[in-house]
């Protein structure tokens, strides 16, 4: 078992198909498809299921998952304590995020924060929203990333809205609507993703709340996933915007209104320990965050208008303030 391998399993599982993880890994798909095949021979079961519905992971796949995160961390930790060690160093930065954000948020700020801070090794673990927090407060990452997440021991910096969305595909009857009765909608085919996740209890509220019973046809592992099968006429599927915004930009998929409901709203939010003052690399990071922020508020009717966060905590002022003067953290 090589390390290409197990990455390789991560990323077909996260993006749901090799073409996507070959991307996501700058391979070619050959490649992750002679990683994945090696990978399946050493332990000698089949890690996904194959079927004209996608790729999900197969019983033995999702009993692999866990270890292969826990294998893939040891390796950054690993590496962070050789790096630490070289006189060269930039310093290091463990950051924990919602799976959705280190899909679609993350490669395009650590892009840009890498191409100014080369020396600094950053370690990147996922997790549901809870598991983020956990993370931070245990010391395991300095920053964490995830949606509407408040703790009395965190400070919390709210760095743009992030809604959940009802999609469709453009050809799709319901599509021609544009605005939809929440009745009509929980009668129609709906793909959900994550069960137990914090988006999948949003999204079956809104029925709950209604006293309405949805009309579930997939539950499927991934947002990716979810997406795939309503670009295939699936069904209908409440999907984070950060997700969809190139798809709905696209017209690949469509944006319904529903009248008669409220908005899923979230908040994408950065939390660090109260106690424990943000180091000079977590500062740099948050100043690229920043920046994408308001780069991609203004494509996105002002979701986060101007890049000013919404809420910021009297420690994460005086955080900021400090680097901006380049005052010495306390």
């Amino acid at each position: 078992m090589e390390i290409g391998q197990v990455e390789a399993f991560l990323a077909v599982g996260t993006f749901g198909g090799f073409r996507r993880a070959a991307d996501a890994l700058r391979v070619t798909q050959p490649a992750i498809s002679a990683r994945i095949r090696a990978l399946e021979e050493s332990l000698g079961v089949p890690l996904f299921v194959r079927s004209q519905s996608g790729l999900t992971l197969s019983a033995a796949g999702r009993a692999f998952r866990p270890h292969a995160e826990q294998l893939l961390h040891a390796v950054a930790l690993a590496r962070q304590a050789v790096h630490d060690l070289r006189p060269a160093s930039g310093g290091a930065l463990q950051i924990a995020a919602a799976l959705s954000i280190c899909t679609y948020l993350l490669p395009d700020v650590l892009k840009r924060f890498q191409a100014s801070h080369p020396k600094v090794m950053i370690t990147v673990r996922s997790g549901h929203s809870k598991e983020v927090l956990e993370m931070v407060l245990g010391g395991q990452a300095e920053i964490g990333l995830a949606r509407s997440l408040h703790h009395p021991e965190v400070e919390t910096l709210s760095l743009r809205d992030d809604p959940l969305v009802l999609v469709a595909r453009p050809d799709s009857q319901v599509a021609r609507a544009k605005r939809v009765r929440l009745e009509d909608v929980a009668a129609q085919p709906l793909v959900f993703f994550d069960r137990g996740s914090s988006d999948w209890t949003l999204s079956h509220g809104l029925f709950r709340r209604a006293g309405l019973v949805p009309n579930v046809v997939l539950e499927v592992e991934t947002i990716e996933t979810a997406k795939r099968m309503v670009e295939r006429g699936m069904g209908l599927a409440f999907l984070p915007h950060l997700a969809v915004v190139n798809e709905i930009r696209r017209r690949h998929l469509i944006a319904l209104e529903i009248s008669d409901a409220e908005p899923l709203s979230r908040s994408l939010d950065l939390i660090h320990p109260r106690q424990r003052p943000l180091s000079q690399e977590a500062l740099a990071l948050l100043k690229t965050l920043r920046a994408a922020v308001f780069q991609s508020g203004g494509a996105q009717n002002g979701a986060a208008r101007e890049g000013t966060p919404r809420r910021v905590t009297a420690p994460t002022r005086r955080s900021i303030a400090a680097a901006r003067i380049g005052a010495p953290r306390p």
